[in-house]
């Protein structure tokens, strides 16, 4: 029935067309005047219709940006590139004097001819990273066409922003960040590579609408995963899933120390809609792991945490704090949080599983992409009977299954030996870890799998 769905709403999507009688408004006129460039120093070249850019040693990521700053819209553009070389358009983008002396930042439509195929995700340019990869819609993968021409289609409207490529729905964020900006056409830096010099880029087609949006953009359905970063609030859509949120943003309502069964009176703080673990804060018989004072068996998790320079924390599940006179109040499964760069236990363990994102002591993550130190990461967490995976930033880290001869060696081999069914509690709390570094955790939401 999934599969019946989403091709039934993809015929419409292809369907939908935009009347002859709306009020476009073309991008490319007879000469680039509207447009300037910003950042690097690859050529932009306008040819019958079509804006060329082209690959140079030696620049950074250069951008043709529009003069004129767009919030609400409809964009649709076609372009080819280079099979060797990515790109994008960015979109509700800045450049400013006091942000990275004016580097172009903001969100960006994804050109991707590589076997990841993003091609219509979003990524947000020199500041958070992936938003949104494709990895939990595979059918969008197959969206490009590799060395041909190419349409795309993106809604931005108030926070969300959807976008189509060749009429494949790829990305539904919901993200108010930046409300407004310019458009910029961008060449992506080669570095030093004199042999990936001369690629071209080509955008032709270039229109938008900015006025009666909701009489042509496309009707909403529910075909592919949305993505939220709305600071401690669910969309309709979430609410309508099951999610729920775990951190109201403003009080410890549904948190408890692990052990006490009371909500730290320090070492613990909420400021501006985050929940820190703060050590300076912290006084005699403060502080301390804190837990949900609900327990949770099978679930998708998801926990947006900013860490300090040099910092160890961790999000556990399967936490018992009862058993044993809560011998174990603090023990669970857990999903490293660790600034791998600055920290030494990223060196210790076995072969990485000690770093962030993997599963702590016993199974490394791969295929991370960490934003760094004061920068926010996306934790995903995601339990189904006895199968687990964590996800970093929209990419899978790490993936295994409780129980199983496999889980038992690794757990022989780890500083849990010896724990009598280490991590086989089927119905636990959720743990943020207090380990005597400043951690800030918002966006604590959860859904129940039935």
């Amino acid at each position: 029935m999934k599969n019946l769905s989403y091709l039934l709403t993809l015929t419409l999507s292809l369907a939908f067309t935009i009347p002859s009688t709306a009020q476009w408004k073309n991008l490319i006129g007879k000469d680039l005047s509207n447009w300037e460039q910003l950042n690097g120093t690859a050529p932009f070249k306008l040819e019958k219709g079509v804006i060329i850019g082209t690959t140079v040693v030696g620049s950074p990521n250069s951008f043709l940006c529009t003069k004129e700053k767009y919030s609400d819209f409809i964009l649709e553009f076609d372009t080819w590139f280079d099979p060797r070389m990515n790109s994008g358009v960015q979109i509700r983008s800045e450049s400013r004097p006091d942000y990275q002396n004016g580097r172009v930042h903001g969100y960006q439509v994804e050109m991707d001819p590589s076997e990841r195929a993003w091609s219509g995700g979003i990524y947000d340019e020199a500041r958070r990273g992936w938003l949104y990869s494709l990895e939990r819609n595979p059918q969008a993968k197959k969206a490009l066409k590799v060395g041909e021409w190419n349409h795309y289609r993106v809604e931005a409207i108030g926070p969300s922003i959807r976008t189509w490529v060749n009429g494949i729905p790829c990305a539904d964020l919901v993200d108010d960040m930046t409300p407004s900006g310019f458009i910029a056409l961008q060449v992506h830096s080669i570095g030093n590579d004199s042999s990936r010099a001369g690629m071209q880029v080509k955008w032709k087609n270039l229109r938008i609408i900015t006025k009666n949006l909701d009489k042509y953009k496309t009707p909403y359905t529910p075909v592919i995963p949305q993505v939220s970063y709305l600071n401690n609030k669910l969309t309709e859509r979430e609410k309508a899933e099951g999610w729920r949120l775990l951190f109201d943003g403003q009080t410890s309502n549904g948190w408890m120390n692990a052990r006490t069964g009371k909500f730290p009176e320090s070492g613990w703080e909420i400021k501006n809609g985050e929940l820190i673990v703060n050590p300076e804060t912290k006084k005699p018989g403060g502080g301390g792991d804190i837990v949900t004072v609900e327990k949770f068996k099978n679930f998708e998790l998801i926990v947006d945490f900013k860490y300090t320079k040099g910092a160890n924390s961790g999000i556990k599940y399967f936490v018992d704090t009862e058993s044993e006179g809560g011998k174990y109040a603090s023990i669970g499964c857990e999903y490293q949080i660790l600034d791998d760069r600055n920290h030494p236990d990223a060196k210790a363990g076995i072969g990485g599983n000690r770093t962030l994102a993997g599963l702590y002591d016993l199974i490394a993550p791969k295929n991370k992409r960490d934003n760094g130190f004061d920068q926010w990461n996306r934790a995903m967490i995601v339990v189904n009977g006895n199968k687990v995976q964590h996800w970093l930033n929209d990419n899978l880290t790490v993936e295994y299954e409780r129980g199983t001869p496999e889980w038992k060696a690794l757990v022989e081999k780890s500083k849990f030996k010896g724990m009598e069914n280490f991590g086989m509690v089927q119905e636990g709390r959720i743990l943020l870890q207090d380990h005597g570094n400043l951690v800030s955790f918002k966006n604590i939401k959860i859904r129940e799998i039935k």
